[in-house]
């Protein structure tokens, strides 16, 4: 049996995946949404471009690397979304060699494998923007 539970707290899915990040009183935003209550809760935009990248060829250290072996490369981005943040995040969808620093970029989810019995973790991940994307 395949299970599926949420990696990332600030990430709605309902009816589409959205990232939550934080605003407090000055303006300033943060990624992740802290749970300390100061910042108000902001939907941050599901589009943006790539604005720095790396591939990730070798395993991170275990923990908090829970990813099943063999180990398989895969892509890390940082993705600017608008004027607000630049987040950290997982590529998907697009061949190593054909990531461009500016690639408009859209918001999605992926489902990483943790146990050889199937148990999957739902995290956030951004991929090419592709014709007819919103």
């Amino acid at each position: 049996m395949v299970t599926a539970r949420p990696a990332h707290h600030p990430l709605a899915t309902d009816p589409t995946p959205r990232l939550i990040a934080g605003r407090d009183a000055s303006g300033r935003y943060v990624f992740p949404l802290p749970a300390d209550g100061e910042y108000q809760p902001v939907e941050l935009p599901r589009q943006g471009t790539l604005w720095s990248y790396t591939v990730q060829r070798f395993a991170p250290k275990s923990p908090p690397f829970r990813g099943l072996l063999p180990f398989e490369p895969f892509a890390v981005g940082y993705v600017k979304l608008g004027a607000t943040l630049i987040i950290e995040s997982r590529l998907t969808g697009v061949a190593f060699d054909a990531m461009r620093i500016g690639m408009p970029m859209e918001l999605t989810t992926l489902q990483i494998p943790t146990a050889p019995e199937g148990e999957m973790l739902t995290t956030f991940a951004f991929r090419p923007v592709t014709a007819g994307s919103t």
